[in-house]
Order: C-alpha cells, then structure tokens, then sequence
C-alpha cells in the first residue's frame, strides 16, 4: 500500500480463486457506525462481490461488525453499499465484466486520508489446475529463497 493508507482488511482468498486483470480504487457510502466499526478493525470481505446495476456499483455480502457502542440505530452488518466511482470508469467497468467469465472482487478495504476506499479488481476466474499451479509457483519459490539463505549463511 502507498503511504498515507492504512489497511483495515485485505481479501487473500480473492487473489487464490481470481486472475487480477485490473485494480480500481473507489469510494465507499458508508454509514457513521460502519465507519467507527472499520476504525476497531471488524470488516471481512471474503464472501463479497460488486455487482453493476442500473449504472451503479455496488458492494454485497461484505461483513462490517455491528459497532460496539452502538445503540438501537446500528447498522445491518451484511446490507449492500455503493461504491463511489466516476460515470466513465463504470462504463468502463460494464464493458469489460460484459465479457464472458469477468466478474468484480474486492480485493481491500482501507482508509486513505481519512475515507474508506475499496481495491476492486477485474477478475477471471481461476480453473482448479491454475489453482494448483499458483501454489506450486509459490512452494517452489520460497524453497529457492531458503536454499539461497543457506547458502549465505554457509559463506558467512
């Protein structure tokens, strides 16, 4: 993350299951409690996804934690958000998720000077065997980088 960010939550499983074409920053309309809740660290966007709709984006199924010192007027924790985007970029963004198997996964949630952003990423998912791959890709190098310090400390 670039400075002045700070990450309230990241979405690992969406960078397993997802090739990540593009990454777009958008603005979130949160709710006074979300956005204390967020601050104390309770969002989770593993199941989430956006959705395009009548020229509008928005976040569904991210979980933000009812906040704590919440009263009666709290916030549902599952209900759907929009996102802030500029006209342009949703068109942008209806095209390409127009093609066959792209799809809009959350990739972080985070405060940039103060407001909440979203890493959207233009995905297409992963078969099983990319999958595995993918994890192969990542055993086999952090194996080189273990040998590589071995041999280091060896010269040392």
């Amino acid at each position: 993350m670039a400075e002045g960010r700070k990450l309230i939550v990241e979405n690992r499983k969406a960078r397993h299951d997802f090739h990540i074409l593009e990454r777009v920053e958008a603005g979130v309309a949160l709710l006074g409690t979300e956005v204390k809740s967020l601050r104390d660290g309770g969002g989770n966007l593993r199941e989430a996804y956006a959705q395009l709709r009548t020229g509008e984006v928005f976040l569904v199924g991210a979980n933000i934690a009812p906040y704590r010192q919440g009263n009666i007027q709290n916030h549902d924790p599952v209900r759907e958000r929009k996102l802030l985007l500029h006209r342009r970029e949703i068109e942008q963004l209806g095209r390409k998720v127009a093609e066959r198997g792209m799809t809009l996964v959350p990739l972080a949630l985070y405060f940039s000077d103060g407001k909440v952003k979203l890493e959207l990423g233009l995905a297409k998912g992963k078969e099983g065997i990319d999958k595995r791959r993918t994890i192969a890709d990542r055993d086999a190098r952090r194996q080189m980088e273990r040998a590589m310090r071995e041999r280091e400390r060896g010269r040392a």
